[in-house]
């Protein structure tokens, strides 16, 4: 990027940050005329195209409109922003409905182009770089032997391993090209650590809600779930974590620590070191899903447990599924003290991952253009996020609550107790909108009243439609 441009950039959103904060301090309250862009344009001291591009971004985000011979206008503060979810309490009691029935039929149209999918856990395709994926994938077939069409090493591509271990700088991590294992996408890094490191019958730890394929994972794995409580700003309660610990009988813990799903809560650094603490103070091993934390909306990524682990008991997970492209299933874990373990099961399992997808990537990865990318997507998905809220916010009913990630793209709304979101997921349907309710993401008798809605979305007034068509149909 140009250094005239990205300065160019960087003003218009430093002006943006500046009225959005008056927004946010109630100076600039809903329905005041903001200046118009001639006006605000001399009194900073910058072009009309820099002060339009302001505009912009704050009328993506929802928070102002522009009205016809008018100008511009403040449409909505966070002074109106619904309550945040209750911390979770999990029941102790397994759930007598099968989790899997409901998870397949949402499942069933996730490919439908004709519906709305809040369901769907991936970025809109108009969001990813498809035109430069496409040149990466043919750079890819030039420099592999024989095209791509030999088996990799088993630890994986190097090219790809070695990008890995540098993108893990932007939070600290002192990984190596030899730390890692690549894999089919993030949930086959967890299936391998949940394979190599538990026999069925094992306990382990989750929060909840969870992502329900870890859920499922665990399940066909013959593993007992102990899902503990989880607030959706700071994630999993450490009182309770310890407490487990301490009693024994934990084989291993699994979390999502950076914007998790389906709450996208964040886990605090300080509470990140102290679970680190604990695991080691009780040789707990700690299975890492760090899949969202590239996905950060303030000013630095977020680091994840693996940045604070000395005794290599955390085996960190990611993939590009969620940030670059779903469909190559590129995929990876750091397993530290249990690299040895890892790779005999991959071996078992695959022998080795798909050597064109890897190599793809890591061309990607290798000239800059992931963070260029990351960047667009990070305000997209920003903007999209206060969109949605506000959505929620003027539609649903009186009391609905609505968790406030700052990152991922995955928000959790709670409803009256009395919903049943199920059901409103079958009436949705019917108006071909998918959302994903809350009794996929446990194991218990809970979260019926909840549901998961996905921003990753490209926002349009359809979307938007939607989302008052689902509100109208809660009202009911």
């Amino acid at each position: 990027m140009p250094k005239s441009t990205a300065l160019n950039e960087h003003r218009y959103l430093q002006l943006a940050d500046s009225i959005e904060g008056h927004i946010e301090k109630n100076l600039l309250k809903v329905g005041d005329k903001l200046p118009s862009v001639r006006l605000f344009s001399e009194e900073h001291g910058v072009s009309m195209g820099t002060s339009l591009q302001a505009y912009y971004h704050l009328e993506a985000k929802g928070l102002i409109e522009s009205r016809p011979k008018s100008g511009y206008y403040v449409r909505y503060s966070s002074h109106k922003y619904p309550e945040v979810p209750r911390m979770s309490d999990p029941e102790t009691k397994e759930s007598p409905e099968d989790v899997g029935a409901i998870v397949s039929s949402v499942f069933n149209h996730l490919n439908d182009s004709d519906f709305i999918r809040f369901s769907l856990g991936v970025p809109a395709p108009e969001l990813l770089p498809q035109a430069k994926l496409n040149k990466a994938m043919v750079q890819a077939m030039r420099d592999l032997p024989a095209s791509g069409t030999s088996y990799d090493p088993i630890q994986g591509n190097e090219s790809l391993r070695r990008q890995i271990a540098k993108n893990a700088l932007s939070w600290q991590g002192n990984l190596h090209a030899d730390d890692i294992i690549t894999t089919a996408g993030c949930i086959n890094a967890l299936a391998y650590c949940l394979m190599a490191l538990t026999e069925k019958g094992d306990t382990i730890i989750v929060e909840s809600p969870v992502y329900f394929g870890i859920l499922q994972l665990a399940h066909s794995l013959g593993l007992q779930v102990l899902e503990l409580p989880t607030h959706p700003v700071t994630g999993i309660a450490l009182d309770a974590l310890r407490n487990h610990l301490q009693k024994g009988g934990i084989k291993l813990v699994l979390l999502v620590s950076n914007f998790s799903n389906p709450l996208g809560s964040c886990m605090p650094e300080e509470n990140k070191k102290e679970v680190v603490r604990l695991i080691e103070q009780y040789n707990i091993p700690l299975v890492e899903d760090d899949l969202y934390g590239d996905l950060y909306f303030g000013k630095s990524r977020p680091k994840p447990c693996k940045a604070f682990d000395q005794s290599g008991l955390v085996l960190w997970c990611s993939s590009v599924s969620k940030t670059l492209v779903p469909g190559y299933r590129v995929g990876w874990v750091a397993p530290g003290r249990f690299k040895e373990q890892i790779l005999r099961l991959k071996m078992n399992q695959s022998i080795s991952t798909n050597a064109l997808s890897q190599q793809a990537v890591a061309n990607f990865l290798a000239n800059g253009r992931y963070e260029n990318h990351l960047w667009k997507l990070r305000q997209a998905l920003q903007a999209n996020s206060l969109q949605f809220i506000r959505s929620v916010s003027e539609y649903f009913p009186e009391g609905t609550r609505v968790s406030r990630p700052q990152g991922g793209f995955m928000l959790w709304v709670e409803l009256d107790p009395g919903m049943d979101t199920y059901e409103l997921y079958k009436q949705a349907l019917k108006q071909q909108i998918s959302i994903a309710p809350g009794r996929m993401f446990t194991l218990r008798a809970q979260y019926q009243h909840c549901m998961r809605l996905s921003y990753g979305l490209l926002w349009t007034d359809r979307v938007e439609g939607a989302l008052k068509t689902l509100g109208t149909l809660a009202k009911k």
